[in-house]
């Protein structure tokens, strides 16, 4: 599993709340539709006024290849296009990860099974 990872920055023309509505609204509808995607989560911060980023998103591939063939089609160019509206580019990080799980909730007991 393969997650490329975006810590982002707001456009300038756009206070915090304008950016939640354009990147949680259309541009999620337009994100899940990159091919290979197998999840897809969104944060945001709980005090935004002294956070660095206004969101962070998380899209997990099941490999590398896959990834990269999800932003060279046209859907993914058409995400980063969008992105580039309401997203400053040079000011947000990306990053792309390898991830290692090493507490699941899911697969331990409850407190009920034991």
């Amino acid at each position: 599993m393969v997650t490329f990872v975006n810590l982002l920055v707001r456009s300038d023309d756009l206070d915090h709340e304008a950016f939640l509505e354009r990147w949680q609204g259309d541009h999620i509808e337009l994100a899940k539709r990159l091919p290979g995607l197998e999840r897809y989560a969104t944060s945001v911060p709980t005090s935004p006024e002294y956070a660095s980023y206004d969101g962070i998103v998380q899209l997990q591939f099941p490999d590398h290849e896959t990834l990269s063939d999800a932003f060279d089609s046209e859907i993914g160019q058409e995400v980063q296009e969008d992105a580039a509206t309401f997203i400053d580019m040079d000011e947000s990080e990306t990053l792309i990860v390898d991830e290692t799980v090493h507490l699941n909730d899911a697969d331990t007991e409850s407190d009920d099974d034991r």
